[in-house]
């Protein structure tokens, strides 16, 4: 992204050194930090994009990859490595940016990575946790084993997913979340798979997607 600050973020807990790039719009009044899903790094389009409409709405956003990718590696790392490297960009997005309000999550995987630093502590910094595509169950093994960690986070939660999710079966995902109470908001965004992508007799587009999501996120981290 034009104007992203890139970052070396070391990592304790794994011994590594991981990149990082951070947008911050002039007139930022929050900061997310932004972990990407298993397939893609921080680079992925989506995430460019997102991260561009964000900082349009004034939220600063801080990318990171996980060490696997940043060795060129396609296997995700140990749980407990993702967690901790979670906990690493936590901790720089606080320190680049103490003046504003911490919000953390991800897409898929990263989403799901930083609500379990979460639960397992160490993220006291952040005010709230936004999952773009929780990945509550692989592809075609419903279930919420994935969700059980969340009754451990103690932040407010926000977890926009598509009503053609097949790894979020909103049967499932919507139950999840009536047990976790008010600390939980679950947007359905209409026609969206688990990419957010849109089908062309939707009658959206996936950049208007983009836009309700960034839109979603923005003002719910505002409010933080």
């Amino acid at each position: 992204m034009a104007g992203a600050t890139e970052l070396a973020i070391a990592v304790p807990r794994a011994g590594v050194t991981v990149s990082a790039l951070l947008d911050r719009p002039a007139g930022a009044l929050a900061l997310l930090a932004l972990a990407h899903g298993a397939g893609a790094g921080m680079r992925h389009p989506f995430l460019e994009r997102l991260s561009a409409a964000l900082a349009a709405r004034r939220i600063a956003v801080l990318r990171y990859q996980f060490p696997y990718l940043e060795s060129g590696r396609r296997r995700p790392d140990p749980t407990a490595t993702l967690e901790a490297t979670v906990r690493a960009a936590v901790a720089t997005a606080s320190e680049l940016a103490s003046d504003l309000p911490l919000a953390a999550g991800g897409k898929s995987m990263g989403g799901r990575m930083s609500s379990r630093a979460a639960a397992g502590g160490g993220l006291e910094p952040v005010r709230g946790l936004v999952f773009f595509g929780f990945p509550l169950h692989p592809a075609g093994r419903p279930g919420t084993a994935r969700a059980d960690h969340l009754t451990r986070v103690s932040q407010p939660m926000l977890c926009l997913s598509g009503d053609r999710d097949r790894l979020a079966e909103l049967e499932l995902l919507r139950p999840v979340c009536r047990r976790l109470g008010d600390r939980t908001t679950l947007r359905v965004v209409a026609g969206a798979d688990h990419g957010f992508h849109v089908l062309k007799r939707s009658g959206r587009t996936d950049d208007q997607v983009l836009e309700e999501l960034a839109a979603t996120a923005a003002d719910w981290i505002r409010g933080l």
